[in-house]
């Protein structure tokens, strides 16, 4: 039998965390991103930088969540369960606007930043307990609307946030990395009504 859940992060959970964004990152985005820049990822920053969000959050409202796929064998085996994916999000501040977007955008409006399900682990429904974990959070702490960047030639994870209610907002921006504009647009979804976010395969 397989159970899925989502918990917050621990600290014993930053190396699976740095491991999984990397997996990810160099499977999902070597299409948009320059090889150059992927194989230079700095993985002790990327460490480090879980490490500081999980133990020393700017803000109760910033939360780390993972994903949890825990299996019990048939018989009186132990059970093993795994990290599979994780979801990182917080207060709407400066990196959620468009260059010289006016700041009332930001009005009673959380970020999320990361939602990555590792590669393997994949159309479990991982990606859907992540999301709707952190919407029900969102809701608790009073924001109103959500806001989300994605790369505007990834249809995964555009696909995935339109198919749990989330729509583009008509803002887009461009990435400079290493000389190279990568397009991404802005999606957003209302926080205001209690109708859960349909689950989806990812």
């Amino acid at each position: 039998m397989t159970l899925g859940f989502v918990r917050p992060a621990r600290l014993d959970d930053v190396g699976e965390i740095t491991r999984i964004q990397l997996t990810t990152w160099r499977v999902a985005y070597r299409r948009l991103l320059p090889q150059h820049i992927l194989d230079q990822l700095d993985e002790d920053w990327i460490t480090r930088r879980w490490r500081d969000a999980i133990a020393d959050p700017p803000t109760p409202e910033h939360r780390v969540l993972v994903a949890v796929e825990q299996q019990q064998p048939p018989s009186t085996g132990p059970t093993s369960a795994y990290v599979v994916g994780f979801a990182a999000s917080g207060p709407a501040d400066d990196t959620a606007l468009a260059p010289d977007e006016d700041h009332t955008v930001l009005a009673k409006a959380a970020a999320i930043t990361d939602v990555l399900v590792e590669p393997r682990w994949g159309r479990r429904g991982h990606g859907s307990r992540l999301l709707a974990a952190s919407v029900d959070l969102w809701r608790t702490d009073g924001f109103t609307t959500a806001l989300a960047w994605t790369f505007a030639d990834d249809p995964v994870t555009r696909r995935f946030l339109e198919s749990s209610g989330w729509a583009p907002d008509g803002v887009s921006r461009s990435l400079d990395v290493d000389d190279l504009l990568i397009p991404q647009l802005r999606w957003h979804a209302s926080l205001e009504t209690e109708e859960a976010p349909p689950v989806t395969a990812m």
